[in-house]
């Protein structure tokens, strides 16, 4: 991966201003990346895939999420199931240097882009 991968744009994730990177050119290996405010997390997601289990809405015959008479143990008011989907790999970086290192290594505007309003604990 060379430095013309990937640009750093600012964005919203679950309603708190963030960063992410988007990439730029055809041999990114990449999806995106995301800084998570809440949880102070990095997530990198590759464009290599894997199957994964993942609990989804269980649909009616219209396609709309089948509801529940009581709340579930997840506070959830729909029914699911568990289905084997394809997914992108996903890493979870949370060593600052390490996610600053790798912005650096990737993202074409990392000199002028500034994640510090972002990553700054309050």
């Amino acid at each position: 991966m060379n430095k013309d991968s990937m640009i750093l744009v600012k964005s919203t994730w679950n309603d708190q201003q963030t960063f992410r990177t988007l990439p730029i050119s055809e041999n990114c290996p990449y999806v995106e990346c995301i800084w998570d405010p809440e949880q102070k997390v990095f997530v990198v997601i590759s464009k290599v895939t894997k199957v994964a289990l993942h609990m989804l809405p269980k649909l009616d015959d219209n396609g709309d999420p089948m509801p529940t008479k009581t709340k579930r143990p997840n506070g959830r008011m729909i029914k699911e199931e568990k289905k084997s989907i394809e997914t992108f790999q996903e890493y979870y970086i949370e060593d600052m240097d390490a996610i600053k290192y790798i912005i650096k290594l990737m993202c074409i505007n990392s000199e002028e882009f500034d994640i510090t309003p972002f990553i700054t604990t309050k």
